[in-house]
């Protein structure tokens, strides 16, 4: 059997570009998320110049900027970051759908790693905890994710041109 995997590697190519894609709403959280995401693409070595930070209303719109940004070609990854919190009405229902299957399409249909960071949580609380400082940052993990499916899918890639 032939194991094909990575872990995410420190980027050595200074002109990689990667597109953090964040909506705005529930703001407070998405701060937490966006700076997870930020610190790790540079801990792992993405210069700040190279991190495009592209911000949206809500998660509803992610899907529709996620695929622009996949057509550019300009970007070695997305990493799509939101955060809907259930609320009174079936809003939540509605909007966690269509943006999970809108970033999932862009996903099947991109050649680059196309990263689903997108909170659904019951309340508040349980959002904070996932947007807060360390290794529990949902910001951090989708970027860690992001970094990992690089190497994989340079792996696929490689493999299937030999």
């Amino acid at each position: 059997m032939n194991l094909i995997e990575a872990q995410p590697q420190k980027v050595s190519d200074p002109q990689l570009r990667i597109a953090v894609l964040a909506s705005r709403f529930n703001q407070p959280v998405m701060d937490g998320l966006v700076q997870g995401a930020c610190d790790t693409l540079t801990e792992y070595g993405v210069q700040n110049g190279s991190i495009d930070l592209v911000r949206v209303p809500g998660a509803f719109e992610l899907p529709q900027a996620a695929r622009l940004l996949n057509a550019s070609g300009q970007y070695a990854a997305i990493i799509a970051l939101g955060c809907v919190i259930r609320g009174e009405t079936p809003h939540f229902d509605y909007v966690s759908d269509a943006c999970t299957r809108g970033l999932g399409a862009v996903a099947l249909d991109a050649s680059i790693p196309v990263v689903f960071g997108v909170l659904t949580t019951d309340n508040a609380e349980q959002a904070f905890a996932r947007s807060g400082e360390g290794e529990k940052n949902k910001g951090r993990e989708s970027t860690l994710a992001a970094l990992e499916m690089m190497g994989v899918l340079s792996a696929l890639t490689s493999r299937t041109t030999d």
